[in-house]
């Protein structure tokens, strides 16, 4: 079996049972438009999450029939959606990722009709064309850290300057207890967006623009400064090189066992954080820069895209466009993903839990200090990477955290791999 027919056997049907192809006849037996819907489970937002909010949809649009495709695990989401868009399989729908947007011909462009009631809705264009829906915000990454164990090695608060963030390492490191938990996939290069956000794009917010353009590339002093500094990180012990095997939920449910006292996360980690047991004893800071300034990354974007080769691009279009609008699938991404809506006019529901709540207010002010800055490797459109390369980055995360390359190679490796993206 290939590996997109073996992927695709996963398919969910929301209303009974899916074909083996996505794209299959527009109308059902009952007459209802239906509509096929590439969505990627994780620990946050499980299928049941997905089943739901599809419900809620159909519920008020009866004549709407949605079938769920499920990619097998997040991190290989953007290679199977594309393998999906090369056999000429893509759904109908699908959540919005950079590697899929660069497929411009294949997205059919938002109007801004349709945008009008997004706060950005020009966010992640791609040549003027709008090809997901700028729907939801997020901060990559914040640290969240274990108050009781921070206590336990006599730190009595979280470090405002990057020396007090090494200090903090050390005490931590001497009492035992290890520093940084990371990861396999994206988790590893957590904490270089992070200093990246303080050391480049806080000085220089338009260098992805720059390296597109061919005027920079990553070996340059300032790429190589801030590198050096997440290798250092390694190197000290303060990351652990024998963590980085261990999958996204395992980093998760580690940080949640008290087997790291820092977890640098984006902010969709808050809605775990406060579904668990010790969630009055998880706090969060910003990352932070050598002068104590903040930077906060800050992304929007996330929404749905609709496939230009739908059956019905009309139906795919209500369907995306009413997910993203209904007020109880806005609340319900709040409560299990940390969703911050970028819909005009929102607020979230009352009786999130205390860890959204530091997440949200750190966010809004670094909104209100016109503190943020975009998270280096999740950038949309334009202003990204080129495609392929957010991977190719988290890959080279990892290098440099088990020592497989050292600071020049990795940057040499990521300038050799742009090119030949590009």
């Amino acid at each position: 079996m290939s590996f997109v027919a073996m992927l695709l056997a996963v398919t969910l049907a929301v209303t009974g049972c899916g074909s083996g192809d996505p794209s299959s006849a527009p109308t059902s037996a009952g007459g209802k438009q239906k509509v096929s819907f590439l969505i990627f489970p994780s620990p946050n937002l499980p299928e049941s999450y997905w089943k739901a909010q599809v419900a809620l949809v159909t519920k008020t649009h009866p004549d709407l029939e949605v079938e769920l495709v499920a990619a097998p695990s997040e991190s290989e989401r953007n290679d199977y959606a594309k393998q999906l868009a090369a056999s000429g399989q893509l759904p109908d729908v699908q959540i919005g990722m950079q590697d899929l947007i660069a497929l411009e011909p294949s997205l059919e462009p938002w109007t801004e009709e349709e945008l009008k009631d997004f706060l950005c809705p020009t966010c992640g264009a791609v040549n003027g064309k709008v090809l997901q829906l700028p729907a939801n915000t997020q901060t990559i990454p914040n640290v969240f850290y274990n108050k009781k164990l921070f206590a336990k090695a006599g730190i009595e608060a979280p470090p405002k300057t990057y020396a007090e963030l090494l200090a903090t390492a050390e005490k931590l490191k001497a009492a035992g207890i290890t520093p940084f938990v990371s990861g396999g996939a994206f988790v590893t290069s957590q904490p270089w967006t992070a200093i990246l956000a303080t050391d480049l794009y806080a000085k220089t917010p338009d260098w992805m623009t720059k390296r597109r353009q061919g005027a920079v590339t990553f070996a340059a002093p300032d790429m190589k400064a801030a590198t050096q500094k997440f290798a250092d990180l390694a190197a000290k012990g303060y990351i652990d090189k024998r963590q980085i095997g261990q999958d996204y939920p395992k980093t998760q449910e580690a940080f949640l066992a008290g087997k790291g006292a820092m977890y640098p996360m984006g902010s969709w980690f808050a809605a775990a954080a406060d579904q668990s047991e010790m969630k009055a004893d998880i706090g969060v800071f910003a990352w932070p820069s050598d002068d104590g300034s903040l930077h906060l990354p800050a992304y929007t974007g996330g929404g749905l895209s609709v496939s230009a080769t739908a059956k019905n691009v009309a139906a795919a279009k209500r369907f995306a466009l009413a997910f993203q609008l209904t007020k109880e699938n806005l609340d319900a991404s709040v409560k299990a993903d940390a969703l911050f809506p970028a819909i005009k006019g929102y607020t979230p529901p009352s009786g999130t839990g205390p860890v959204f709540k530091s997440v949200y207010d750190l966010w809004q002010q670094a909104l209100a200090q016109k503190a943020t800055v975009a998270p280096f490797g999740w950038e949309a459109g334009d202003t990204a990477m080129v495609p392929g390369m957010q991977g190719k980055f988290w890959s080279a995360a990892q290098d440099l955290v088990s020592g497989e390359k050292n600071v020049d190679q990795v940057l040499s490796f990521l300038d050799t791999e742009w090119e030949k993206s590009g």
